[in-house]
């Protein structure tokens, strides 16, 4: 696990050089886009301020922020207004600019607006503060969590002309629901995940067995069953994260 995070990290590090090599612009709207994509585990930023107290606060609340997983990455720091050359640097580096109790100069304003480079003002600390958290929590992968929903051991196998083997099973724990995620179990060792297709009781198409009755099932794309073998129905959760 941590060889593939080092792999996944150097990529990510990777897709990041080459995007900003490529003209890629630095709206917060598409580093929020390339957030969700999962292309960025880091938050450029260039900060200007209107005092060297000011930026010190700033930066330091980027650190004590960051983790080993996701980060605000200070790429420039500054007492004075926005300038054509913080434009460019965070148009290179795929920054937003911060500016607190500052403004950007014309030229500044123009080669934003033409190079699409967002600049953000904030005259209060905590109000950046709020905006790097929201930013990171983004970032964070979510935590996956599996629930059981049922089990089910198949009693015999059908072969049915438009549709395939249709495995005729007994529910012996919980229920299963169409459309649900499944695993095959053969002797105890899970030989195929997918879903469910097919889900019948009697001839009539249904939504859910519950334990204690019979039905008829199939996998979707998967014909390799056997008498003997169960069916485990779960679901999958993603539950966000925070710093």
């Amino acid at each position: 696990e941590a060889r593939a995070r080092e792999i996944a990290a150097f990529r990510q590090r990777q897709g990041r050089a080459l995007k900003a090599g490529s003209g890629d612009q630095s709206t917060m709207e598409e580093l929020f886009a390339r957030i969700q994509e999962g292309a960025v585990g880091e938050f450029p930023v260039v900060v200007k301020a209107d005092v060297q107290g000011s930026v010190e606060a700033i930066v330091g609340a980027a650190a004590k922020l960051s983790t080993d997983e996701v980060k605000v990455r200070v790429v420039h720091s500054a007492v004075g207004g926005i300038n054509q050359s913080d434009v460019s640097l965070a148009r290179a580096s795929g920054a937003v600019i911060i500016g607190f109790n500052v403004r950007a100069n014309a030229q500044a304003r123009d080669l934003s607006a033409q190079e699409k480079v967002d600049i953000r003002y904030y005259s209060v600390i905590y109000e950046i503060i709020e905006a790097f958290t929201g930013v990171l929590t983004g970032m964070l992968a979510p935590t996956i969590k599996e629930r059981a929903i049922g089990k089910a051991e198949i009693l015999e196998v059908f072969n049915i002309s438009k549709s395939g083997k249709i495995a005729g099973c007994r529910v012996i724990d919980g229920a299963m629901r169409r459309g649900t995620k499944v695993r095959l179990l053969r002797d105890d060792v899970v030989i195929h995940e997918g879903a469910l297709s097919n889900l019948k009781r009697f001839k009539d198409d249904v939504d859910e067995v519950k334990a204690g009755t019979e039905c008829g099932l199939a996998l979707e794309k998967y014909q390799d069953i056997q008498a003997g073998d169960e069916i485990e129905a779960f679901e999958v959760e993603e539950i966000a994260r925070t710093l």
